[in-house]
């Protein structure tokens, strides 16, 4: 007992830790690392004592428990104010007293019952741990930062705040006044995210009717207010508000969007059915109903379609297989899918593409370019000629292009349509520079020929007879025409 008492004392006698007292000069960071480094050093005492001795001061009280430090401490720092020089002399030191917790452990047993007890950290671990900031707490903030939640800033120092990104409580706004206030000082700010910010709040602390009343007559904020329901889903409050606001075709297109969220087409169908009776406008109403009729085709369509491609009977659908279902896809799409695989079918037919045209009443030239587009994809040039082929009341034929011949042969080039193909519709384009610039592109050397001897420039028939083959046909045409 007296050797473990002999090197208690030289412990403390010899520490170089200083003792705590209320007028230390120092800092409290100072005050809190110091006290940190002393109770980390005990760390380095207990491990090398035998865990299974318990050391007992004179009171009775465990060596190292917390009011054992508690009571070293009071009588340290009674001590160094009656004479702190001496105690500085002596080299004795006490540490800064722990915060009192209502804990039966003591300090040794923090470091003893690791092995025991699992869910112990080590007190060097505790210090950097949040969970247990009891034994070494942190500093307290600077009272500068609890500026940010005071209670007393104006509507107007609240929102300049908040546009500089500051946290400002808005509770305590509380009667209509203030909070109707804040809000014009937010949309005076034209700051959006700020505007969002406070009508947020609003909407959280106000009933509906006092909502919609006030904003009634704050179009700036009702606006960023429907886009920030119709960003989050709110489709309830969205609608009440439009209600309220007596904007029936916006209820009606809010409604109408709704379908995009079902992915049953039945369901999807049934659902844009009750849609044609809403309050739309009349093309809207005509767009709702078009919308329905669509996917009705759609259904059919694709139903037979997959039937005949399981069942192999379709040589177009064994060369060619569907990439993707043709349900809930757009018109032109659509119609694209129909030249495709239905373009030779009858006009009754639901999937034929002259019934969609019909049906729908899509204008000449965007059926040419669709069908167009689907037709040389297929290579099928002779449906290619048909399609840009007219006949006159009197029998006589001719070729007719509603988008212009210069897009029917950038669309057969990009199909790789053979020369002979494309040259017979270069010549068909109107304008000379264009048609020469396509014919010189595409390598359609008689086109080229055929122009420069209409125009009779000998000079650039003759630098042209050098960009194509000696001895080919090209080059004894152009002789030909330079010797007449």
């Amino acid at each position: 007992m007296s050797r473990v008492r002999a090197d208690e004392e030289e412990y403390w006698h010899s520490s170089k830790f200083r003792a705590f007292t209320f007028d230390d000069e120092d800092d409290e960071l100072s005050q809190l690392k110091e006290s940190k480094r002393a109770v980390n050093s005990l760390r380095d005492i207990v491990d090398d004592d035998d865990d299974d001795l318990e050391r007992v001061s004179w009171s009775g009280e465990p060596v190292g428990s917390i009011s054992w430090s508690i009571k070293e401490t009071a009588s340290g720092s009674t001590s160094s104010l009656d004479g702190r020089d001496s105690s500085l002399q002596k080299g004795s030191s006490s540490y800064a007293a722990l915060p009192k917790q209502a804990s039966s452990y003591s300090l040794s047993s923090l470091f003893k019952g690791r092995n025991k007890l699992p869910s112990f950290q080590s007190l060097s671990d505790a210090l950097t741990d949040t969970g247990v900031k009891n034994y070494a707490p942190e500093l307290r903030r600077p009272k500068a930062e609890y500026k940010d939640y005071s209670s007393d800033w104006s509507p107007k120092d609240t929102v300049r705040r908040m546009q500089r990104g500051k946290v400002c409580s808005l509770e305590r706004f509380r009667s209509l006044q203030d909070k109707l206030v804040l809000l014009d000082e937010a949309v005076t700010g034209h700051d959006g995210n700020v505007i969002t910010a406070v009508l947020i709040f609003l909407k959280r602390t106000l009933r509906r009717e006092i909502l919609f009343r006030e904003l009634e007559v704050r179009q700036v904020a009702l606006c960023h207010l429907i886009h920030f329901l119709r960003e989050t889903g709110e489709q309830k409050f969205l609608l009440d508000l439009l209600r309220f606001l007596d904007r029936t075709e916006e209820v009606a297109l809010s409604q109408y969007r709704e379908h995009l969220n079902i992915q049953d087409v039945e369901k999807r169908r049934e659902f844009l059915k009750g849609c044609i009776g809403l309050p739309f406008s009349a093309e809207d109403t005509s767009h709702i109903q078009d919308h329905y009729t669509l996917l009705e085709r759609q259904i059919i369509i694709e139903a037979n379609d997959r039937h005949l491609e399981m069942a192999g009977q379709s040589e177009l659908f064994r060369k060619y297989p569907r990439k993707a279902s043709i349900l809930n896809m757009p018109l032109v799409t659509t119609l694209f899918y129909s030249c495709f695989y239905h373009y030779t079918e009858a006009e009754g037919m639901f999937s034929s593409p002259t019934n969609l045209k019909k049906t729908f009443k899509i204008p000449d030239k965007q059926y040419v370019l669709t069908a167009l587009a689907a037709r040389a994809k297929l290579r099928a040039w002779g449906d290619v000629d048909a399609l840009l082929t007219t006949k006159n009341w009197l029998g006589y034929t001719k070729k007719k292009a509603p988008i212009g011949f210069h897009r029917v042969v950038e669309i057969l080039q990009r199909n790789n349509a053979p020369v002979q193909v494309l040259q017979e519709y270069v010549r068909l384009v109107e304008d000379v520079e264009t048609r020469l610039n396509l014919a010189t592109k595409y390598k359609c050397h008689d086109v080229v020929i055929e122009t420069y001897r209409d125009l009779k420039d000998r000079i650039q028939l003759t630098a042209y007879k050098c960009k194509v083959e000696r001895g080919s046909a090209e080059e004894e045409k152009i002789n030909s025409i330079l010797n007449n």
